[in-house]
């Protein structure tokens, strides 16, 4: 090797030189292997691309099953912690083994690999930071229609706490890049997908979508056990997001909408009472008393529900920090050690 190619090399360690692929797995002995393989080895873009399986307490052979097919990293966690947790597991993981570009996925093959240049396409045009793969969600057939209209309502919501335009907010099929993935941090122990694009909207993290094809249906939903469990848990989601996110608007919304009678009544009284008739309308003064009083109470929610938001913002760019010191120290460390493999190469070569 000549010495001269080590700025071109200096270069490529710059950019973006590793991609992971990582697929969270609960009990997927079954579906895995169809899954791995249709992955791909190798991506435009990208000099190295390794699998990660995020084995989430699996109780049947998913471990062993994704080490005959080849999985570069396997990572376990000692009992059943959720599909969140799995996520955040897995791009951490990945983030220590030095990837450059995470893509996530599911074990059961529902989307379909070839997309994946798709996918990573606005981050290597440096376009965005993180791409979520838009699923046809009106023309995939074994979608019921309660589960496409909860599908568009959580996109909706989305749109409305974040900021962003993405069609498909709850798909699992997505492209982040490093920089994006420190920042991301989800409470949320039932799903990842909602709450990583909020906090990307308000943290002005670049994001887009792009259109993909799914495969057909290997197995039933794991969310997805019944539609009633499956309305509750979306509309706890909703709910929760826009406490956590969107206090102060929450709280204030739910104190109009109590206070709102509560004004009507006391206008009412004091009609009555103008009129000579306030001795006959006490009680709806005092149940307008109650709700302006409980609006009273939400409101106050509202803003010291808002002063933690702050402080919990706070705490998490202190994580942030934190983390970019982290794995730029590594990522550091990586480039003098190929600089210095390099230099060692090219004694002989042409200086």
């Amino acid at each position: 090797m000549e010495y001269g190619s080590l700025s071109a090399l200096r270069k490529e360690e710059g950019g973006l030189s590793k991609l992971i692929i990582q697929i969270p797995c609960l009990n997927e002995e079954g579906t895995l292997a169809v899954t791995l393989a249709d992955l791909p080895r190798q991506v435009a873009g990208f000099s190295t691309v390794e699998w990660l399986v995020i084995d989430d307490g699996s109780t049947d052979r998913t471990v062993e099953v994704a080490r005959e097919n080849g999985v570069d990293h396997v990572v376990s966690l000692p009992h059943n912690q959720g599909l969140a947790k799995a996520f955040m597991t897995g791009i951490e993981t990945a983030l220590k083994l030095g990837a450059d570009v995470i893509v996530n996925t599911d074990a059961d093959n529902q989307y379909d690999a070839s997309c994946i240049p798709d996918l990573v396409r606005p981050i290597l045009e440096k376009k965005a930071q993180i791409v979520i793969g838009a699923r046809p969600i009106s023309e995939i057939e074994h979608f019921s229609p309660v589960k496409k209209f909860l599908q568009k309502l959580g996109s909706f919501v989305v749109k409305l706490a974040s900021g962003t335009t993405v069609p498909d907010a709850p798909s699992g099929f997505r492209a982040i890049h490093r920089d994006a993935a420190i920042q991301l941090n989800v409470f949320n122990r039932y799903t990842y997908t909602l709450e990583t694009i909020i906090q990307a909207g308000r943290r002005n993290i670049p994001i887009t979508s792009v259109p993909i094809r799914v495969n057909g249906d290997l197995r039933p939903s794991r969310l997805v056990k019944s539609i009633p469990s499956y309305v509750r848990r979306s509309l706890i989601t909703v709910v929760r997001i826009f406490v956590v996110y969107s206090p102060l608007r929450f709280f204030s919304t739910c104190a109009a909408i109590v206070a709102a009678p509560g004004v009507i009544g006391v206008i009412r009284f004091l009609v009555h009472y103008l009129m000579g008739e306030g001795s006959g309308n006490i009680q709806s003064l005092v149940l307008s008393s109650a709700l302006l009083a409980i609006a009273g109470i939400l409101a106050m929610s509202g803003i010291i529900s808002e002063l933690i938001a702050v402080n919990r913002q706070l705490l998490e760019e202190i994580r942030i920090r934190q983390l970019q010191q982290e794995y730029g120290a590594r990522a550091r460390v990586r480039s003098f050690a190929m600089e210095r493999k390099i230099k060692k190469e090219s004694v002989g070569g042409t200086i």
